[in-house]
C-alpha cells in the first residue's frame, strides 16, 4: 500500500467526540500516523505479518494503520471505554480485525514479550508527570522486536537516557522530527491550533536472556 493511500484510509477514522483532558486525549492525525507506520514497515519490516499492539490506542488510528499494512494480528489497549467504542466502530467501518482491551497500561500483566511490535502515541506527561514513561516502560517489556513511539522533542535526552538505562532498551533512535498539530479541544487552549515538535522513536528491546531472565 502506498503512503498516500494509507493516509487517505486513516483520514476516514472518527476521532474523540468527548476527549478527556486528564488522559491527554489528542487525536493522532492521518499525516503522522501514516508516516509512522509506513516507516516501520518499509524501512524495518516491523508490521506486515507481525503481532502488533497499539498502547493507549484511543480511537484506534495506529492499530488500524498496522492492520492496513498487513499485520498478522492487532491489539488495541486503552483505559477509556468510550475511546474503545469509537475504535471498534472505526475498525468495522474499514473492515479490519482488531482485538480491543480495556486496561490501564500500568496494570497490564502479560507473560513476557507477547507482541513483535508496539506502536503508540502516549500522553506527553504534561498533565500528569511521568505518564509518558509509564507507557515506554510497559512497551519495552511487551515487545520483542521494536517499539515505535512519539515523544516531545524537548524531552529527547531524558527519553534516551531512561530507555537505555532504566527500561532495558538495546537501542533508542530518533528516526525523524515531526510537527504535531494539537487542535483546540479543551477550555484552557487559548489558540485554535498549536504546533508541537515531536520525535518519532524506534526502540529495540533486549531479549529476556540479555536482561538476565
Amino acid at each position: 500500500m502506498k503512503l498516500k493511500q494509507l493516509e487517505s484510509f486513516l483520514g476516514e477514522i472518527q476521532q474523540f467526540s468527548n476527549p478527556k483532558v486528564e488522559l491527554e486525549q489528542y487525536p493522532t492525525g492521518p499525516h503522522i500516523a501514516s508516516r509512522m507506520l509506513y516507516t516501520a514497515e518499509n524501512s524495518f519490516g516491523d508490521v506486515s505479518g507481525k503481532i502488533v499492539a497499539d498502547l493507549g490506542c484511543g480511537c484506534g488510528t495506529l492499530g488500524a494503520a498496522a492492520a492496513l499494512l498487513g499485520a498478522e494480528h492487532v491489539t488495541g489497549i486503552d483505559i477509556d471505554p468510550e475511546s474503545l467504542e469509537i475504535a471498534s466502530s472505526n475498525a468495522e467501518s474499514l473492515e479490519l480485525e482488531m482485538d480491543l482491551v480495556q486496561c490501564d497500561v500500568k496494570n497490564l500483566v502479560l507473560r513476557g514479550q507477547v507482541f513483535d511490535t508496539i506502536v503508540m502515541n502516549p500522553p506527553f506527561g504534561t498533565r500528569r508527570k511521568g505518564a509518558d514513561m509509564e507507557f515506554l516502560s510497559a512497551a519495552l517489556k511487551l515487545a520483542s522486536k521494536a517499539v515505535y513511539s512519539l515523544h516531545k522533542t524537548s524531552t529527547r535526552d531524558h527519553i534516551k537516557r531512561a530507555a537505555l538505562r532504566d527500561y532495558g532498551a538495546q537501542s533508542a533512535e530518533v528516526l525523524c522530527e515531526l510537527r504535531y498539530d494539537v487542535p483546540q479541544l479543551y477550555k484552557f487552549h487559548k489558540r485554535k491550533e498549536v504546533d508541537i515538535a515531536v520525535d518519532l522513536w524506534r526502540f529495540v528491546p533486549r531479549s529476556p536472556r540479555e536482561n538476565g531472565v
